[in-house]
């Protein structure tokens, strides 16, 4: 054999072995940033089932009813279309959400919604926190709604515990809770304002959010992640001129919301990037179990504050905000005049708080007050006893829902006796409702993407849990 085919032997050797490298960093690769049968998977490795979920294809077929694959167009080929991902790093995907996409030039033919990247266990530790512990817990899984995570976990313990709350707990839980719900309502006018393109929202939305956070801060100590509403009622009463604060709360922002009104409602760039964008029918959001403003938008008229009223949401006066279409207009419609009926709740529970306690007093559930700690023994021990062993809850299980500002909030609580929950599930809304962005994202523009990922408002401290 000549030099010259010695060379070229070698040659081709060495070509084979860069390749065989090249091909199992490829394989090392895919390994490590695969979520394995969360990803979306080219169409001829997917069954026609998974497709028709892919493209949201929601409602139950009829009996004996059958689907013809040409009408979800399973034999596009993959060569035509690409596979792209947005997220998890992605500032407009609100947190740490991936969704890998199927796009034809610019338009959306498949969506995977991909979580778990935020994911705390939340759940499990709360099967090892005591009761008391429990909402320091909760409230840090939507970050937005704090209180709303307290309330619905303190309401399931008072159910297990059978304990009746005093009047005004009853209503200072209900003026935190709509006070909170204006403030996430506001974070999210900023957030979808900035993902529209208006940046003067963001700061907007983020000067009046300051001055519900200012308030929870001198009532609470805290601006997020609170603790303050507790199994038995609430951590501390409302602080002197509080009726003040939240009347110049009330005031500065329904002004405010007439001029966002005039900022967005009528401007024809934002109407051009919300209509008809991003549509779900009534039936489809049933069938996927939406709740909040998604599922109102479509006209269903289902808010648990009215339908199934707890706490005395029964004694005040107020409308459920519906929409039409149920596009990302609509969204954005039900959450500013949702924002204005709050305001008018607030203003109601003001003029209607009833004085007395502001946490049952029980002695297996509520600790004493500070002042007696230095005065008897006893009262130290019991103190003492109370937030280290916590109390102890008869056995059973309760489910308890509530109303936050993404949907229906749920807590599942199963007691065995012990001063510990055996078992905790929270109904995360935002988890749910993600349900929809297939559906919502079908045949729509990728630069609708991120308007639509908006509308839905995730909270993914929530959805990972």
């Amino acid at each position: 054999m000549s030099e010259h085919d010695d060379r070229e032997q070698a040659e081709i050797g060495l070509e084979d072995t860069e390749r065989a490298h090249r091909e199992a960093e490829e394989r090392a690769l895919v390994a490590e940033t695969s979520e394995g049968a969360q990803e979306l998977m080219p169409r001829g490795t997917t069954s026609a089932g998974e497709l028709r979920q892919e493209v949201g294809a929601v409602l139950r077929l009829p009996e004996g009813g059958y689907v013809d694959p040409g009408d979800i167009d399973i034999d596009r080929r993959d060569d035509q279309t690409m596979i792209i991902n947005m997220g998890p790093q992605h500032p407009s995907t609100h947190g740490v959400l991936r969704l890998m996409l199927e796009l034809d030039g610019e338009t959306v033919l498949r969506t995977k919604p991909i979580i778990g990247y935020l994911h705390t266990g939340m759940e499990k530790t709360g099967e090892e926190l005591t009761y008391v512990q429990g909402a320091t817990n909760t409230t840090r899984m939507d970050y937005l709604s704090p209180l709303h995570n307290e309330l619905v976990f303190s309401l399931a313990t008072e159910a297990l515990l059978g304990v009746e709350l005093p009047p005004r707990a009853v209503w200072i839980r209900m003026l935190m809770a709509e006070l909170n719900r204006m403030s996430s309502h506001l974070m999210w006018m900023a957030t979808n304002g900035m993902d529209l393109g208006s940046t003067s929202m963001m700061i907007y939305g983020f000067r009046e959010r300051e001055m519900v956070l200012s308030f929870f801060e001198k009532t609470t100590g805290l601006r997020m992640n609170h603790n303050y509403i507790r199994p038995g009622g609430v951590a501390a009463d409302l602080p002197d001129g509080w009726q003040d604060d939240v009347e110049v709360i009330c005031e500065t922002v329904l002004a405010r919301t007439y001029e966002y009104d005039e900022l967005l409602t009528g401007q024809p760039i934002f109407r051009e990037r919300t209509e008809a964008v991003g549509n779900i029918s009534a039936e489809e959001a049933l069938a996927l179990s939406v709740t909040g403003p998604i599922l109102r938008s479509t006209g269903v008229p289902w808010d648990l504050r009215r339908t199934m009223p707890y706490l005395d949401y029964n004694k005040l006066d107020f409308d459920v905000i519906v929409g039409s279409y149920g596009d990302n207009f609509d969204r954005y419609s039900v959450r500013l005049n949702e924002i204005r009926e709050s305001i008018r709740m607030v203003r109601q529970i003001a003029e209607m708080m009833p004085p007395g306690d502001y946490r049952v007093q029980d002695r297996k559930v509520t600790p004493p007050p500070r002042a007696r700690i230095d005065e008897s023994m006893e009262a130290l021990i019991h103190h003492f006893k109370v937030f280290t062993e916590g109390f102890r809850v008869p056995e059973g299980e309760v489910y308890v829902a509530i109303e936050s500002p993404r949907g229906e909030l749920g807590c599942y609580l199963v007691s065995d006796g012990t001063s510990k929950p055996y078992r905790m599930h929270i109904r995360a809304p935002s988890f749910v409702n993600l349900q929809a962005l297939p559906l919502l994202l079908r045949g729509g523009l990728m630069a609708d993407a991120v308007a639509v990922i908006s509308s839905v408002d995730p909270v993914m401290g929530e959805v990972d849990r």
